[in-house]
């Protein structure tokens, strides 16, 4: 087996050209953090090739270590990304990327720069899962979030768990906050993001991607488990 491990960047995938983009940037800032590993991309859905394709281009006998793209775990990363991983020998499956402190920073600078100010009221606004446990990970999130912000902070959901992104605006606006500031918990534009904008929020931020920040909790998720 070689010493050194291939990194694997498994993200959803997206039909959005600036999303291909902004996840294209994350491992771009991999290989300019780390000169010398093998970086490669994939997706688990929309986009091609996908997990299993890549992984079987790898020769046999080298280590690979999948990185999930994702900010929760979900059944991407429990069931696609697990599955694809068990089917080749020497391949281990690394977290997802949240939750991080380091991504509820980012995600609070996004805020403040989309115009946010004490007092706002904040809607965290994620994916969605049907997993209970990726509906934890942005949980926490929003909670860690919570603990920094003068001014409410409840979540929303693009699909798959309740409430949604517009109604957790329209409880903030019930609940007497002046503004609501959508905080948007993605990594890159595309779909999600873009429903984000008929939500009813007086600003909404931008995706987490680009930024260096975002390559440091991969390649700390890689190091987690290269050397197992």
């Amino acid at each position: 087996m070689t010493t050194t491990p291939t990194l694997v960047g498994c993200s959803h995938g997206t039909a959005n050209r600036a999303g291909q983009l902004a996840i294209r940037s994350i491992l771009d800032d991999v290989r300019g953090a780390r000169p010398g590993l093998s970086v490669l991309e994939t997706y688990v859905d929309v986009q091609h090739p996908q997990v299993g394709e890549v992984l079987g281009t790898v020769p046999a006998g080298s280590l690979v270590v999948v990185v999930p793209l994702l900010l929760s775990a979900g059944f991407h990363v429990y069931v696609d990304i697990a599955e694809a991983a068990d089917a080749r020998p020497d391949t281990v499956a690394a977290d997802a990327l949240g939750p991080d402190d380091r991504l509820v920073a980012l995600l609070r600078r996004r805020a403040v720069e989309a115009g946010a100010q004490p007092g706002d009221a904040v809607v965290v606004a994620a994916a969605g899962s049907s997993d209970a446990r990726a509906v934890a990970d942005v949980e926490a999130v929003v909670e860690v979030f919570a603990r920094a912000w003068d001014g409410p902070v409840t979540v929303g959901y693009g699909s798959m768990a309740r409430p949604t992104v517009a109604e957790a605006v329209a409880a903030a606006r019930a609940a007497g906050a002046p503004r609501v500031v959508v905080a948007s918990y993605l990594l890159a534009p595309g779909w999600f993001h873009d429903q984000l904008a008929h939500a009813g929020a007086d600003a909404v931020s931008a995706p987490l991607a680009p930024d260096p920040a975002l390559a440091r909790v991969v390649l700390d998720r890689f190091d987690a488990v290269s050397s197992l």
